[in-house]
């Protein structure tokens, strides 16, 4: 099993959830986040000061899956993410060990 973790544009977010249930996820979760990353920010203007906004808003979507569907939830995270511009996100993958379902107790793939 794999888990992704996907840190995306937040306008991003219901193009991705889609995509994802297309393939077949099921479930996934997400978080608001703030971050940054080669575009460090951006200055505003606001009542006539200029200021910087060091974090930008970003959501993180993590996702469960058994290890064949990686190469397609990676595919289709980052067509629908994709903007073309900087800071369209970026996508993690790490192996998992065990997942056990709390309300039934099942293990394993079962439990995703």
């Amino acid at each position: 099993m794999k888990k992704l973790e996907a840190v995306i544009k937040p306008f991003k977010l219901d193009d991705v959830k889609e995509a994802l249930h297309e393939i077949g996820i099921q479930g996934l979760t997400v978080t608001e986040a703030k971050g940054f990353g080669r575009q460090k920010g951006h200055t505003e203007l606001y009542r006539g000061a200029e200021y910087v906004v060091d974090f930008l808003p970003k959501v993180k979507i993590e996702v469960i899956m058994e290890d064949q569907m990686v190469e397609r939830a990676i595919e289709a995270i980052q067509q629908a993410a994709h903007t073309g511009r900087i800071g369209d996100g970026k996508i993690f993958v790490s192996p998992i060990d065990e997942v056990v379902r709390i309300r039934t107790g099942e293990r394993g793939p079962d439990a995703i």
